[in-house]
């Protein structure tokens, strides 16, 4: 017999996110987490974390799109379940500068 299934709560989606992502994921941003910690914030730039799962996943640099299309960086909520105060910063319209994680703990 099959599991009866429900609709998911929006109290288990933050739960459900941190299943969905590839541990190699949650590695990189750890250890970019732990390379750049300064008192009590670190900070870095999008492109670092996305070179640092690539070469964690054994990705080509065709490959790159794999990260956007599963929304592999999207883990802000995860990390604010575990205490994190979590911002992403990308340029606006007509702005030029790279994108950054900042990590800060509570």
């Amino acid at each position: 017999m099959a599991k009866k299934v429900a609709p998911i709560k929006p109290g288990e989606i933050t739960k459900a996110k941190k299943v969905s992502f590839p541990a190699a994921v949650l590695r990189a941003f750890n250890e970019l987490i732990v390379k750049h910690m300064s008192g009590k914030s670190a900070s870095f730039r999008q492109d670092e974390v996305i070179e640092l799962i690539m070469a964690k996943m054994h990705l080509e640099g065709n490959e790159r799109n794999k990260i956007f299309d599963n929304n592999w960086l999207d883990v802000e909520a995860v990390y604010r379940a575990e205490g994190w105060i979590v911002e992403y910063d990308k340029p606006g319209f007509n702005e030029t500068y790279p994108a950054t994680f900042t990590f800060r703990s509570k």
